[in-house]
């Protein structure tokens, strides 16, 4: 007698995104443990927590990709290494083809890839991408305990923010960067500038 089929796996859902409130970071690097454990990584964090200003306030931060709708980091790649699928995800060099060169840690406005030096390789966040496309929450938001990190629907985050809007397009000087990532600005906010 033949086992039934699996089900199948849903497709990557566009209405889910990723929301960052960076008012709600505690500092406890949760989210760099859960990614750290995630085996397409190498046992090593993807995200990373930073203090905005650690002399003047215990205030910190997340640092993640925020998946560029035209990513500078697989603009500026040589060897053509950074791809960015149909889903908008942005993800690590493929490590047959990246040569190491570090043109992408250089050129993300954002300051996220990392070359890691015993691989010679960059690495990145790739929004959990092995599950996000099978409908999972990517590691860190699974737990995040302050609603930091969110994926979901816009509508969720509007109902768990009232006062809250979501802002995906950032000012670098002269420069326009949007990104499928979202960053929690107060009420009205359309455009983060970043000086």
């Amino acid at each position: 007698m033949q086992a039934p089929p699996l089900p199948a796996l849903p497709l990557f859902d566009q209405r889910q995104e990723f929301f960052i409130d960076p008012q709600r970071c505690i500092g406890c690097h949760a989210c760099e443990m859960a990614c750290a454990e995630c085996e397409t990584n190498g046992q090593l964090p993807m995200i990373h927590v930073g203090y905005v200003d650690r002399a003047a306030s215990p205030q910190t931060y997340t640092q993640v990709c925020m998946h560029c709708e035209e990513p500078a980091c697989a603009k500026v790649c040589p060897a053509d290494a950074i791809t960015k699928d149909e889903h908008g995800v942005v993800h690590s060099a493929n490590p047959s083809r990246c040569i190491g060169c570090s043109n992408c840690v250089l050129a993300c406005p954002f300051g996220v890839p990392q070359k890691i030096e015993p691989y010679d390789l960059m690495m990145k966040c790739n929004l959990c991408y092995d599950r996000t496309s099978a409908g999972k929450r990517p590691m860190c938001a699974t737990v995040c305990p302050s609603g930091a990190l969110f994926y979901g629907t816009r509508e969720r985050m509007a109902a768990l923010r009232p006062n809250s809007d979501p802002v995906n397009v950032f000012r670098f000087g002269n420069q326009t960067v949007k990104t499928k990532v979202n960053v929690m600005m107060p009420a009205g906010s359309t455009l983060l500038v970043v000086d």
